[in-house]
């Protein structure tokens, strides 16, 4: 049986913690790996090296950390493959989902790799006589990423880039659950001229987690999850004073007028409905049809997703894998049932889906809900899994006031051929991310991604400028050079500008 170890200051390492965890193949339901799982003192002796290497990383020049991040951003490219296969292995989605999460974070790295622009002060001459005021932004240190199953590569890579490029170590606490991406970025990073102990990965779960919270030699934690840990995260890393970026979790909603082409609405949503069988903190899980697009947009929905082609993430023509874990395909199934007995109509039921070779995978079909309301469970529910409710309303207000009422904020998106209601929308709705007539708005790596709402815990979103000024801090010079044997009066009043 394989194990995965650590990866610490360079290599893979067997630091002490409790007994390694299964990882499983999700579309077999066989155990293909063992994972090892930190503690305190392995975080330490993660920090101890990343602390370590800061010393030198943190005065490297901006010239040689976009070296690195220019031939690690090849690397990615290169191995993208790889990755991909890894990826889907333990996650369960396809190999060409795998490797657009890849792409996505690349995005980033091609980002970092042009931050000698982003960093640069500014200066103002003559504040005072004879004073200039000039700022920069430097690293603060040690930081941590703790990441979830979702996404094993593009969450990490969506912090770690630019908390390298701006001069930090780092240390990833991945999903134990998928955790082979970590080492394989971290073996592509020192290919690349990292040097040792700027990017580490510990393994583990709630024991690291909170060794990283508390550990005082890490000076930021970086966390994407669901609503309840993030807001434990905030409160339990702000207590030790470090900073925090901590996402939670989505409820999105699509919005489909009568004006829409509802072929184009469906296809789309459809897509962002079940793609990675909806384990997406961006998936679309609630359709809100408006007015008469109602029954027309309901009957392409149930065609489109019956045409969903299931099986493993690695197999030719598999639009749909798994979901990762047996817990997660029962507590699915289980929703399904409950949202027929509190009055949904189930339009298509995805429980008890077996393929053929792969009969204890961990499959379930799309699912497709009409007539959802407010009250039920499958609308209040975070379900993360393949399944689109409906709910019905009659004007685009009422659909905006529905997302408004709903605690999260992520992403939403409104699907129309009116210019007038995109822009009362986009403008009205209080949703951090939104699309029109695109069903997962996801930014560029170049504007910050979060929600509102209980979708993100705190006020700080993740990559982009954001991300700049999450993993620095600022600071303001103020100069007078004042001429040899200068005389020199000061009063005792506070200093101002003259």
């Amino acid at each position: 049986m394989k194990t995965i170890q650590h990866w610490i200051n360079g290599s893979p390492t067997g630091a002490t913690g409790p007994e390694p965890a299964p990882v499983f193949n999700p579309a077999t339901g066989t155990e293909q790996a063992r994972v090892l799982l930190g503690d305190a003192s392995t975080v330490d002796i993660a920090v101890t090296a990343a602390a370590r290497a800061f010393e030198a990383w943190s005065e490297s020049s901006l010239t040689q950390r976009t070296q690195v991040m220019f031939t690690f951003r090849q690397l990615l490219v290169d191995h993208e493959e790889e990755l991909g296969r890894i990826i889907s292995a333990e996650h369960g989605k396809t190999v060409d989902d795998a490797r657009g999460e890849i792409v996505r974070g690349r995005e980033v790295v091609e980002y970092a790799c042009g931050l000698g622009d982003v960093l640069k002060g500014s200066f103002s001459d003559q504040v005072s006589r004879g004073i200039d005021l000039h700022n920069f932004r430097q690293p603060l240190g040690v930081v941590a990423g703790v990441t979830p199953f979702n996404f094993p590569a593009m969450v990490p890579l969506w912090m770690h880039p630019i908390a390298i490029a701006t001069g930090n170590t780092f240390i990833l606490k991945p999903s134990e659950r998928d955790p082979s991406a970590a080492n394989l970025v971290a073996d592509l990073y020192q290919k690349a001229g990292l040097p040792d102990g700027v990017f580490n990965v510990v393994h583990g779960g709630k024991t690291a987690v909170d060794a990283i919270l508390a550990h005082p030699g890490i000076e930021a934690v970086s966390f994407v999850g669901s609503t309840p840990i993030a807001k434990y995260v905030h409160e339990q890393a702000t207590a030790t004073g470090k900073r925090v970026q901590a996402l939670g979790g989505a409820k999105n909603h699509a919005v489909v007028l009568p004006d829409a082409d509802l072929k184009f609405a469906a296809t789309h949503i459809t897509a962002g409905a079940y793609g990675s069988a909806g384990e997406r903190c961006m998936a679309v899980s609630v359709a809100v049809a408006v007015g008469e697009a109602a029954d027309g947009l309901v009957q392409v929905l149930e065609r489109k997703a019956r045409e969903v082609k299931v099986g493993p993430g690695d197999a030719p023509g598999t639009e749909m894998g798994p979901l990762v874990t047996k817990a997660a395909q029962e507590r699915v199934e289980n929703a399904v049932a409950v949202a027929r007995t509190q009055g949904a109509t189930v339009i298509v039921d995805g429980r008890g889906l077996k393929i053929d070779g792969h009969e204890n995978g961990f499959f379930t079909g799309p699912s497709l809900l009409d007539h959802v309301t407010t009250e039920m469970d499958a609308y209040q529910e975070k379900l993360f899994g393949p399944v689109l409710a409906i709910v019905r309303v009659d004007t685009l207000d009422q659909a905006i006031d529905l997302i408004n009422a709903n605690p999260y904020g992520n992403g939403t998106a409104l699907f129309t051929a009116s210019g007038e209601a995109a822009r009362r929308f986009q403008r009205n709705v209080k949703v951090g991310m939104t699309g029109i007539n695109v069903p997962v708005p996801v930014p560029m790596s170049y504007y910050s991604f979060g929600g509102w709402k209980d979708s993100l815990i705190g006020d700080s979103p993740i990559h982009g400028p954001e991300g700049i000024r999450f993993y620095t801090r600022p600071k303001v010079v103020t100069t007078r050079w004042p001429q040899p044997k200068q005389q020199v009066t000061v009063g005792f009043t506070f200093p101002t500008s003259s």
